[in-house]
C-alpha cells in the first residue's frame, strides 16, 4: 500500500489549521489582554495555512487568492498595530565626538 504524497501534506495541513484553531480559542478563553494584539498576526498565519489547504486541495484560484488576500490584510493591521504600539526607549548613545571630548 502506497501512501499518497498530496493526501499526506493535505493532512498536515489540517493539523496546523486545527491546532490555529485550538491556540486562538485557548487564548481567547484564557487570556484576556493578549488576543487583541495577536489577533491579526494568528489571523494572517491561519489565512496562509487555508490557502496553501485550498490550493493543494485543488480549490479554484479565487478561493486561495481571497485567503492570500485576507492574510495580507490581517497583516497590515498587525503591521499597524505595531507601528503604532510605544517601544520601550533605550538611553541615548554618546556620539564619537562626544566620547573622545573630555
Amino acid at each position: 500500500m502506497r501512501v499518497n504524497e498530496s493526501e499526506v501534506l493535505l493532512r498536515m495541513v489540517e493539523v496546523v489549521l486545527l491546532a490555529s484553531l485550538i491556540e486562538l480559542l485557548w487564548l481567547m478563553t484564557h487570556i484576556s489582554a493578549a488576543p487583541r494584539g495577536l489577533l491579526p498576526n494568528l489571523l494572517a498565519g491561519f489565512s496562509l495555512a487555508l490557502a496553501l489547504r485550498l490550493g493543494l486541495g485543488g480549490a479554484g484560484v479565487a478561493w486561495v487568492g481571497a485567503c492570500l488576500a485576507s492574510a495580507g490584510v490581517c497583516h497590515l493591521f498587525d503591521l499597524r498595530a505595531r507601528w503604532h504600539r510605544p517601544v520601550a526607549s533605550l538611553p541615548p548613545v554618546a556620539s564619537r565626538h562626544e566620547r573622545s571630548t573630555p
